[in-house]
């Protein structure tokens, strides 16, 4: 049997410190040069796209106390109907969704059955066309993937539900920093809004597949094959609202903004709620620790 001397300590392990330092300016570096380096790339001569960045708008939803726009949703969404909808599917979209849009149950009924949805198959099994009810969801203006890319020079059309959550361009380096701080979440409208209002004329020596536009905000090169889908003047406001460009893309935009995150104001109202309590809550065991300890002493 072994015994131990006594005083002899087993050693102590260091570097732990030394790690989380060399961690925190590993990221440090990270964050410096990284920009740099996709700099240096561009200033080669290699393109990254898009080649410009869309510029920040100002959204009724921004910022912690945000929320939508009522009017403004519902424009967005009359200019999804009468110009978006001939080519892109809301599929997670739900006509009885339309209720947080202000509308009532009778107009959703009304406005669902302007829609014809595939449904079936009936006793004898054959599909049958009928009217939209409020359960149903957007239908694809396409019945298939193949017939959307022989109506569109070989491109399928994107669903529109999530589009604002999933196309956004983050600011250069050190701006996108600033976002995460502020809690900036509007880019994909913003990108949004860029893309449906920055067409124009390529530059001089610029090389564009057939069929293609020039638009210096796509994310996925320097064209697409969306042709301009909005003018001045194609789609008629009831509220008085001027019938430009601009505020089409903005409309749909935040519409769009609507589809990818409908309880964005819940949730919002939510956090609100949790953060006062916990500073609540910390007050009042701060309060109880001194009135204890207090005691103690």
């Amino acid at each position: 049997m072994k015994i131990l001397k006594k005083g002899k300590q087993r050693p102590k392990q260091g570097g732990g410190y030394g790690k989380k330092a060399l961690s925190f300016w590993l990221v440090v570096a990270a964050l410096l040069f990284v920009p740099l380096a996709v700099f240096a790339e561009e200033e080669g001569g290699e393109a990254h796209y898009p080649l410009k960045v869309p510029e920040k708008q100002s959204w009724s939803f921004s910022g912690p106390f945000g929320t939508y726009d009522l009017q403004q949703l519902q424009r967005g969404l009359k200019v999804y109907k009468e110009v978006c909808s001939t080519c892109h599917s809301l599929k997670y979209v739900s006509f009885r969704d339309l209720k947080a849009l202000g509308y009532s149950e009778e107009q959703i009924k009304a406005f669902a059955k302007t829609y014809d949805i595939q449904d079936g198959p009936n006793s004898e099994g054959e599909m049958f066309v009928r009217k939209g009810l409020p359960t149903d969801y957007f239908p694809s203006p396409f019945p298939n993937v193949e017939a959307a890319k022989f109506a569109n020079n070989g491109a399928n059309p994107a669903d529109l539900s999530l589009m604002a959550k999933a196309r956004a361009v983050s600011l250069p380096f050190p701006a996108f920093i600033a976002d995460i701080f502020t809690n900036y979440n509007e880019a994909g409208p913003d990108y949004i809004t860029a893309l449906l209002t920055g067409y124009s004329e390529p530059p001089e020596g610029a090389e564009l597949a057939e069929n293609n536009w020039y638009n210096p905000y796509f994310n996925s090169g320097n064209a697409l094959a969306m042709p301009p889908p909005l003018s001045d003047g194609m789609v008629t406001y009831n509220d008085g609202t001027e019938e430009t460009t601009e505020n089409y893309a903005r409309d749909v935009s935040a519409f769009l903004m609507w589809t990818a995150d409908p309880h964005m104001e819940t949730r919002k109202k939510t956090g609100f709620r949790v953060i006062l309590f916990l500073i609540v809550f910390a007050g009042l065991t701060y309060a109880v620790k001194r009135r204890i300890w207090n005691e103690l002493d």
